[in-house]
């Protein structure tokens, strides 16, 4: 039975050099031109996010300019606040509402007044949806420049100040308030700190005249993820071939007071005058910011060495009510793990408890962090290489411990941290290993073997996809990460040691507020900082600072300010200018 003939492919004949045809330089031909016409389509993607970016950013200010020209002209009609001018966008059926994106809060105790602010009318960023306008108070960056990339060139101008869930009035008060600098608290050991980090809601009673002047007084209220918003600034990295540089000025140098080598210094989530350091002497001495960040002046001192074996605090961590601040020790010899330092509680001795629960079974437990969850609880990593998770009971002081994994990481656990949009904790260990627990299922969601030791991870504030690994990798010392993206990393920075061809764990990193730059000590006497959006690898400046090893300086949330602490027994003010 015959049938029709099969069709057979035709060959594409291609002659070469000796007049031969092969069927491998054609297919070694054709793979060429995929392999350039997908790089051709990836620099195309990457410069159209690039125009989307800048074109979004252009959008943003001009709806700024609006909405300044609309309160100047209702300003000019003699309106008296932006009330009124919500009520005429209504008649015209425009939807208007405000709220604040700061997580800081400033109550209405604070010497810090509204009224020693100038009106917003310009300053706060308007963003449009369809037809509706939104009035939405950005955080302030301190680090604005002219030279900006257009992603941030949307913030606002004026000086870095925290914004607020106060009414928005377009006139400013005629009385003249204090920086909150002018009454100076002495500074010995027993100095009553209380009322200066009580929770408002305990203090609602008393009236202004009776309120201390000295601080800000915070909110006892649990962060909100409503008061942060998601920014895409993954597509922004390694975008720029020149870096964005930032203007800075060491202010001075202040003695930390401590007698041995500072180990933390941790900033207070609800009080932007309010930092503290510890030491290897096992003190915490709380600090507060003066003069806009001209000075520092210490309010108290306390002994927070454990129970048993008078260790010093390895890993603060600052209760997100910004009343307590909560310190790890080591699992050995059964000694105290968690301690409290209840900051409103008057005498030295009882200020710190300590937790009976000691979850970790030996060795030093290497870092602490407070989730960015509605819920109250921290997380803990330890030697034993276990991360535990610890909730919050009714009781005052009382929490319980559940060990999330013991044997996902192989050694020593050295960093933690919770992710903002989902309940994923990462840890990172000195096995290589980077581990996403998602808590919603009870397993490891992400996965990921580095070539070096992890020491560190810090989250974006900003992206929330985006996290750091500091690795004991020289030259490569910070690495970027997508939670989405598995087995990969986005991109590297990192410099080259003088002094010492060891990374220390010791060491740490801090994101700016906007999240676009990275400062980290050094071994060497100098703050690296890093512009995410430089596509190099080395750091986008450096700053000169202090006499030996800094370990940390972190960028102040609020004003242009940053802090570092270093091996000299010096704490740093630098001004971003």
């Amino acid at each position: 039975m015959s049938g029709p003939p099969f069709l057979k492919k035709p060959k594409i004949d291609i002659e070469d050099e000796n007049g031969k045809t092969t069927e491998e330089e054609t297919i070694n031909e054709q793979e060429e031109a995929l392999v350039a016409l997908i790089d051709h389509r990836t620099k195309e993607v990457v410069h159209l996010r690039q125009r989307v970016s800048y074109y979004t950013s252009q959008l943003n200010e001009a709806e700024r300019r609006l909405e300044e020209a609309q309160i100047k002209f209702a300003h000019l009609q003699g309106r008296d606040n932006v009330t009124d001018l919500k009520n005429s966008f209504q008649k015209e059926g425009v939807k208007v509402e405000r709220r604040s994106t700061s997580p800081i809060h400033i109550s209405e105790g604070s010497s810090r007044s509204q009224s020693q602010f100038p009106p917003l009318s310009g300053q706060e960023a308007v963003k449009s949806s369809g037809d509706n306008l939104k009035f939405v108070g950005t955080p302030i960056s301190p680090f604005y420049k002219k030279d900006d990339s257009p992603q941030t060139q949307s913030q606002s101008r004026r000086p870095a100040t925290p914004s607020t869930s106060q009414p928005i009035k377009m006139k400013a008060s005629g009385t003249k308030v204090s920086s909150g600098s002018g009454s100076q608290p002495s500074a010995s050991r027993s100095t009553d700190v209380n009322n200066i980090v009580q929770p408002k809601e305990e203090k609602s009673h008393r009236t202004s005249s009776q309120r201390e002047p000295m601080g800000t007084q915070p909110k006892g209220t649990k962060r909100n993820l409503e008061l942060k918003e998601h920014k895409e600034l993954i597509p922004l990295i390694g975008s720029c071939s020149s870096p964005h540089i930032i203007r800075s000025q060491t202010g001075c140098f202040l003695s930390s007071q401590h007698k041995r080598k500072l180990r933390s210094l941790v900033l207070c989530p609800t009080n932007d005058q309010l930092f503290v350091t510890s030491a290897l002497d096992g003190d915490v001495n709380l600090w507060q910011i003066q003069g806009r960040g001209s000075s520092a002046h210490r309010l108290s001192t306390t002994d927070c060495q454990s129970d048993k074996q008078r260790r010093w605090p390895e890993d603060i961590a600052w209760h997100p009510q910004g009343t307590s601040l909560f310190s790890v020790y080591s699992a050995d010899g059964g000694d105290s793990q968690i301690s409290i330092l209840n900051l409103n509680k008057g005498k030295e001795k009882a200020r710190v408890t300590f937790l009976e629960d000691k979850p970790h079974v030996k060795g030093i437990i290497n870092s602490i962090i407070f989730t960015p969850w509605d819920e109250s609880c921290f997380v803990t990593g330890g030697s034993d290489h276990a991360v535990v998770l610890w909730n919050e009971k009714d009781a005052e002081d009382s929490w319980k411990p559940k060990a999330l994994h013991r044997s996902m990481h192989s050694s020593a656990v050295m960093g933690v941290a919770g992710m903002q949009h989902k309940k994923i904790v990462i840890s990172v260990g000195a096995d290589k290993r980077i581990i996403g627990y998602d808590l919603a299922y009870g397993r490891a969601d992400y996965k990921h073997q580095i070539e070096s030791k992890c020491m560190s991870v810090l989250p974006n504030p900003c992206d929330f996809n985006l996290f750091m690994v500091q690795t004991g990798t020289p030259e490569r010392q910070l690495r970027l990460f997508d939670i989405r993206v598995r087995q990969m990393e986005i991109h590297s920075y990192g410099w080259k040691q003088e002094s010492s061809e060891s990374q220390s764990a010791l060491i740490n990193q801090a994101w700016s507020p906007d999240g676009l730059y990275i400062t980290s000590g050094s071994a060497d006497p100098a703050i690296h900082i890093f512009d995410i959006r430089y596509n190099a690898h080395k750091p986008s400046q450096s700053i000169k600072a202090h006499q030996k090893r800094v370990f940390k300086a972190v960028w102040h949330h609020a004003l242009p300010l940053l802090i570092s602490i270093s091996s000299d027994l010096q704490i740093g003010l630098h001004r971003i200018i």
